[in-house]
């Protein structure tokens, strides 16, 4: 019975031994080791990058969705608004207030209001450019053509309100099914 007991710790000690780690020293990492280590390194921070950007691209959207939202509401450009001076005479116009009035000497730059609005316009999905004619002078927008719904009228005056120079939109769009 001893000598069992004693073989058994003998054995014993013999398996915790080769459980131990060797002291052979480590070898560096090939250079092909590395390049894969970087590349899934630049890969993870990638990914973070483009998560945080596409977070941040929502947050913006969302802001400038409220701002419109707001000035729809501030210019009342809502569709009861714009239908209601649809009714009265066809048109619909909104002035800029609190805007400073220009020195005199100024030279309202008419082609450029023009194409900042048409930029505008082409950026924004439910508009279309090529739909909506837009005339500038000295500061006063004229919109002229067709919208698919009333809502977009009122829209289409805010991106030409909320430009330099404009202190004044004259809507003679239409609503066209």
């Amino acid at each position: 019975m001893k000598k069992s007991i004693i073989l058994l710790s003998a054995l014993s000690l013999a398996f915790v031994g080769c459980g131990k780690s060797s002291d052979a020293p480590k070898t560096e990492p090939t250079t092909a080791e590395k390049a894969e280590a970087a590349v899934k390194n630049a890969a993870a921070k990638t990914g973070d990058a483009i998560e945080n950007a596409a977070v941040k691209t929502k947050e913006v959207a969302i802001d400038a969705k409220d701002a419109v939202a707001a000035k729809l509401v501030e210019w009342k450009l809502t569709p009861s608004d714009i239908k209601a001076d649809l009714e009265k005479g066809g048109r619909v116009v909104r002035t800029k207030t609190g805007t400073a009035v220009a020195k005199s000497g100024e030279v309202f730059d008419n082609a450029r209001v023009v194409t900042v609005i048409n930029a505008k316009l082409v950026g924004d999905s439910q508009l279309s450019a090529l739909k909506i004619n837009v005339d500038a002078d000295q500061g006063v927008v004229t919109l002229k053509g067709t919208v698919k719904s009333v809502e977009l009228i009122g829209r289409a005056i805010t991106v030409a309100l909320d430009t330099d120079g404009v202190t004044q939109v004259v809507s003679l769009l239409t609503v066209s099914m």
